[in-house]
């Protein structure tokens, strides 16, 4: 049964080989977001110091009840796009889940953004979003995402998943995507650039910049080329890298 669009693990070898790629420590404090049944909670806890567990769900209390009653667990019910994520005591260093396919992008996002304690992350994803994220610039699929985790995070596919380990079946490839924290990434101004920028793709950059900011056409123009990069270039024209450059840019 599919409750609220989740997918739930059934494989035992493929739930062992997700605790084993993250390379938990007995310090770690680990955040799953969709704890769906508690088939992964409960390998994380016994490999954790301390599992925050986010479950929207109501209907699942019960098949949670025995990972909830476990001293080192807090079972937070709610939206986890809607819950206070900086408020959880202990601070998160790990987060380890079975993502909801439908928030995987924004929730990623929003954790690297909201919580600087994440030091990495070994997530199940639609194989659609792992591609985005860690896609190259020049590419069809790379987009804001890619620039936003990309600058704060290496990312790397740790392995497909067949969708046969899954209760029901999805319709949909799978895959587990690690990230690996290596800095702060970008910051509000940074990610708002990043997304005028990819807001229209079939313009040029400070074009689509001129949508969202009447007035800039001339500056951002005048940016890319202190940088080195052509006036016209469009946004998947630029690396990560680049983003942050015209952001400082664009600021002085």
């Amino acid at each position: 049964m599919v409750r609220l669009g989740q997918n739930f693990l059934a494989d035992p070898n493929l739930l062992d080989a997700i605790v084993r790629d993250a390379e938990l420590s007995p310090r770690d404090v680990v955040l799953e977001v969709g704890a769906g049944e508690g088939v992964l909670s409960g390998r994380l806890a016994v490999a954790a110091a301390h599992l925050h567990a986010v479950e929207i769900d109501r209907g699942l209390e019960p098949a949670l009840a025995p990972v909830a009653a476990l001293p080192n667990v807090d079972l937070h019910w709610g939206d986890a796009m809607k819950l206070d994520l900086a408020d959880l005591d202990p601070p998160p260093t790990a987060m380890v889940a079975n993502l909801p396919y439908s928030v995987a992008t924004p929730l990623i996002l929003r954790t690297i953004e909201e919580l600087p304690s994440l030091d990495r992350w070994t997530v199940m994803v639609q194989r659609e979003i792992a591609d985005r994220l860690r896609a190259a610039p020049g590419s069809r699929i790379y987009g804001g995402p890619s620039a936003i985790a990309q600058l704060a995070c290496e990312i790397e596919l740790v392995r497909p998943v067949d969708p046969a380990v899954f209760r029901p079946r999805p319709r949909v490839d799978s895959a587990i995507l690690r990230l690996r924290r290596t800095g702060p990434g970008a910051d509000a101004a940074m990610r708002e650039l990043i997304r005028a920028a990819f807001a229209h793709r079939r313009k040029s950059l400070a074009r689509s910049l001129e949508h969202a900011r009447p007035g800039s056409l001339a500056a951002a123009r005048r940016a890319l080329a202190e940088l080195g990069l052509p006036e016209d270039s469009r946004a998947e024209a630029l690396s990560p890298e680049d983003f942050a450059a015209l952001s400082a840019k664009l600021r002085t």
